[in-house]
């Protein structure tokens, strides 16, 4: 017992290597996302728009059905991810089955593609898996109908735009990673962790969203507007809510109170006040006689 007590504590403190690999933080422009798209067949743009507006895991958009898309609520529903090959009821965190809403030009153009893969589906000679008109059919099926591996579409597609469009990177979580960050610009910090689906607002920020250049300089130049005061000066100071109160409740009170330090010396106030005091104190002698 003696010796596997000591293995254990040894190994506690090990240290890990300082030489770690370090956290991509790659993200891309509007410009690259926009290139990157134009260089796509119908069927490729559709589905990477949808990743890019919605910033999608892999596992949750090629796991998508036909039946998760709804025409009249503009919206996807997740309801099964992809893990290691496999089809799963669950996903990676508690938000992460549920509804998305999407642009209602996104909702139209798969509607287009479900038309267009439908007619493709009708000039095959074998047909062995379910037609797009079906529900259960996979949006983006590979040849046999089932569902595309991320990995696979990953080194075939996205890999090989990389290289055309000379982008340092171009991966699933870099844009993911990109729409966190940009989307700083669109909306609130808690519509991006909506969006993200993120349980945790912390995870949004530190882990995905970037520090911009164009961003930081406006916040060091805003600073300094302020330092040599040609910046705005502000709200003035609130009063304190007990206070507000206190004045909303005796108005009279107070005023009265006002004007009784603006006219009352400080000497008249301690003359007054020893005088009722003296007063008091003859009135107690009396009492007790």
């Amino acid at each position: 017992m003696q010796d596997v007590h000591s293995t254990v504590c040894d190994t506690r403190l090990v240290k890990p290597p300082a030489n770690l690999r370090e956290v991509d933080k790659t993200t891309l422009t509007w410009d690259q996302l926009r290139a990157a798209l134009a260089k796509l067949d119908f069927r490729d743009r559709v589905l990477l728009k949808l990743d890019m507006t919605n910033a999608l895991r892999p596992s949750e958009l090629f796991a998508f059905r036909w039946k998760c898309h709804c025409v009249a609520a503009v919206s996807l529903t997740i309801v099964e991810t992809i893990y290691k090959g496999k089809i799963r009821p669950f996903g990676k965190t508690k938000g992460s089955l549920t509804e998305v809403p999407i642009a209602k030009e996104l909702s139209e153009e798969l509607a287009a593609w479900r038309q267009v893969s439908q007619q493709e589906y009708d000039k095959k000679k074998r047909k062995h898996d379910l037609p797009p008109s079906e529900p259960e059919a996979f949006m983006f099926p590979n040849r046999d109908g089932s569902f595309m591996d991320p990995s696979n579409y990953r080194k075939r597609v996205l890999h090989k735009l990389a290289e055309e469009l000379e982008l340092p990177k171009l991966t699933f979580q870099v844009i993911r990673r990109t729409i966190a960050t940009l989307g700083k610009t669109k909306g609130h910090v808690k519509d991006i962790q909506g969006i993200m689906r993120h349980t945790k607002a912390s995870t949004t920020t530190d882990v995905y969203m970037q520090s911009l250049e164009p961003e930081v300089r406006s916040a060091i130049n805003s600073i300094y507007d302020e330092l040599v005061g040609n910046g705005t000066n502000g709200p003035a100071p609130q009063e304190p809510r007990s206070a507000q109160k206190r004045s909303e409740r005796a108005p009279g009170l107070n005023s009265e109170r006002a004007e009784a330090t603006k006219t009352k010396p400080v000497r008249g106030a301690v003359l007054e006040f020893a005088t009722r005091m003296r007063q008091s104190r003859g009135r107690e002698v009396l009492l007790n006689d």
